[in-house]
């Protein structure tokens, strides 16, 4: 019985399946797929603030830094600097929305072979160049890998697991985007003083890039989308691999054909269906959960940390080093939503976690207010700088174990067979689209706004975490074909939903 007092014939979840050696092996060779996205996020602010890379591709930026007379929060502020950063985040929005296609027509794993082999192909030209133009080209190769690699992991990711853990499966993606963003940054750590050290820490996307792609190969796809394609015996197969051999499989892959076929049935072009009025608020989650993670400001940070920490005061070494600390920070903290975001859920998590980062973003700027003035022209000392550290870190453990796994998690998981690959494509553009803007402005933003772009990020987390009080429904344990009867509980989604499912007593 869904909430309002009518009855849905929904699928059961008795069979949604125990964590077998099987589930946990494939799981984690899908998400390994995260690493490449890790990498490249945090290898780029690093490899700005090499001498040697600067020399080569934005000597005015070393003219700049070496004034004698500078505004701490004015040093980076290039549009080609950060066009180089911002170019694969375009290049991610255009691949995300073809990969819905491509997705729901070759599967899941596929999309991510195709997207580990492209964003090979991008780190080895970023690791060649010789022009700007290089680089940019590598970086586009770079998004259209990260474009489909980050749309079909989630949603494999989603269906492969049992319902029960789906969150800390899904959260593996996250966490492996934290191990990569910490690696590149000790690479970083370690290249930077030698003349062609962001040649190698730009060129070493190949082996990310080569772990997931071979790891792909060795996992089979989803059984949802070996259904969808018409592969019976092999998504039963796969199904019986990951559920154990002992298992009966046969209800739940009935349960899987029965709304496969559904969908057929009511086949419609997905970027259409997904504009209905009983998916608006699926719609508006797709869309709302991927912009605000990113005015959260975390990847704005992650990619410009080491030039953040350089102007409030680091030296070079010591702000790669930071950067590094904060990467351990965001990675420890992911364990921890990890192993309680099935037990707490969803909602608790993100509000939670909004508050801290709230707090830390206005102590920043008022730190950084206090202790470098209004101008951001006064010498910060070493304490100081310490101090902004472990607000940073602060704020970064924030993230990591609410917005950072659950924006992932929650899009793949909330929609509907005959449109999942299609919504998450939507999240996953609006996500590229954002950082794009972001990243592209952030370091103009942080000349002119000093301090007060921390206050920006402030207010919208702000805002964020009161749009997760009112709108967001837990999904915590919910199978994903039964995933509708949360919307039509919830006080006001319920108004979108209600008449539809009694209409059509589907989904």
């Amino acid at each position: 019985m869904a909430g309002g007092g009518f009855a849905v014939d929904g699928p059961s979840t008795a069979f949604d399946g125990k964590i077998t050696l099987a589930v946990i092996i494939t799981c984690i060779v899908a998400a390994s797929s995260g690493l490449i996205f890790g990498y490249d996020i945090g290898i780029s602010g690093g490899v700005t603030t090499m001498p040697a890379f600067l020399k080569k591709f934005f000597p005015e930026i070393l003219r700049k830094a070496a004034g004698a007379k500078r505004n701490m929060y004015c040093v980076y502020d290039s549009e080609v600097l950060t066009l180089f950063t911002s170019s694969l985040y375009l290049a991610g929005l255009l691949s995300s929305l073809l990969a819905s296609r491509v997705t729901a027509t070759f599967g899941r794993r596929n999309t991510m072979i195709f997207g580990g082999c492209t964003f090979l192909a991008g780190g080895a030209l970023n690791g060649g160049a010789e022009n700007i133009a290089m680089l940019i080209l590598g970086r586009i190769l770079l998004g259209i890998g990260v474009g489909f690699t980050n749309q079909a992991t989630p949603v494999y990711l989603s269906e492969i697991a049992p319902a029960k853990w789906r969150g800390a499966f899904n959260s593996g993606f996250q966490f492996f985007i934290g191990i990569g963003v910490v690696a590149a940054n000790c690479i970083n750590y370690g290249t930077a003083k030698h003349t062609w050290g962001w040649r190698v820490s730009l060129g070493l996307a190949v082996v990310p890039a080569a772990i997931m792609t071979i790891g792909a190969f060795l996992i089979s796809d989803t059984p949802s989308s070996l259904v969808g394609r018409g592969k019976i015996e092999k998504a039963k197969h796969a199904l019986q691999k990951v559920r154990g051999k002992n298992v009966d499989v046969e209800p739940e892959l009935e349960e899987i054909i029965k709304w496969s076929q559904v969908s057929k049935d009511l086949q419609q072009e997905p970027f259409m269906t997904i504009f209905q009025r009983q998916y608006r608020p699926h719609l508006v989650m797709a869309i709302a959960i991927p912009f605000f993670q990113q005015l959260t400001g975390i990847n704005v940070v992650a990619f410009y940390a080491p030039n953040l920490f350089q102007s409030v005061g680091f030296g070079n070494d010591a702000a790669l080093l930071s950067a590094i600390i904060l990467g351990l920070v965001n990675l420890a903290s992911i364990l921890v939503s990890t192993a309680v975001v099935d037990r707490f859920g969803r909602r608790f998590l993100f509000i939670a976690g909004g508050i801290q980062m709230f707090v830390c973003q206005i102590a920043l700027a008022v730190v950084l207010v206090v202790v470098s003035g209004a101008s951001g022209t006064e010498h910060i000392s070493k304490t100081n700088a310490t101090v902004v550290l472990i607000l940073m870190c602060t704020y970064a453990a924030g993230f990591g174990w609410s917005w950072g796994p659950l924006s992932w998690l929650i899009p793949s998981e909330i929609f509907p067979l005959k449109i999942r690959t299609t919504g998450q494509s939507i999240s996953i553009a609006v996500n590229f689209a954002t950082i794009f803007v972001l990243s592209q402005t952030f370091l103009t933003m942080l000349c002119h706004f000093k301090y007060g772009a921390f206050l920006f990020y402030g207010g919208w987390i702000a805002v964020m975490t009161i749009f997760i009080v009112f709108f967001l429904p837990e999904t915590k344990g919910i199978s994903l074909d039964n995933m509708y009867t949360v919307w039509c509980k919830h006080w006001y989604w319920r108004r979108f939903v209600v008449k539809e499912v009694n209409q059509d007593n589907l989904p």
